[in-house]
């Protein structure tokens, strides 16, 4: 039998997870428009920003996940707008496509 006191202690080590956060990502990339696909064994999910005027978007940042990922990152969302929502009040939903001013409301630039 082993003596206890001379265990090292294992405090939730299969609970606990190191996530490193570089500066560059946690200044975070400004996205106006999703786009989801999926296949068999993996959800894609495309964030682009839509800029006014412009007909060309580009794709700022590309997740990739499973099914099950895909699931669970669902719940979250929905955990997390109604912790918003009771805090905040609820987030206004319309059909209309988003409309974006052509000059931003200021003067327009020449190059």
């Amino acid at each position: 039998m082993e003596d206890a006191k001379n265990k090292p202690k294992e405090a939730n080590k299969g609970n606990q997870i190191n996530i490193e956060l570089s500066e560059d990502i946690a200044e975070g990339v400004y996205a106006n428009l999703a786009m989801i696909a999926h296949s068999n064994s993996e959800f894609v999910i495309d964030f682009i920003r839509l800029m006014p005027g412009v007909p060309k978007a580009k794709v700022k940042s590309r997740v990739v996940i499973t099914p099950e990922h895909a699931k669970r990152l669902l719940l979250a969302l929905q955990d997390n707008i109604k912790k918003f929502e009771d805090t905040f009040g609820p987030i206004k939903k319309t059909e209309e496509t988003p409309k974006f001013p052509i000059n931003f409301g200021g003067t327009i630039g020449e190059a």
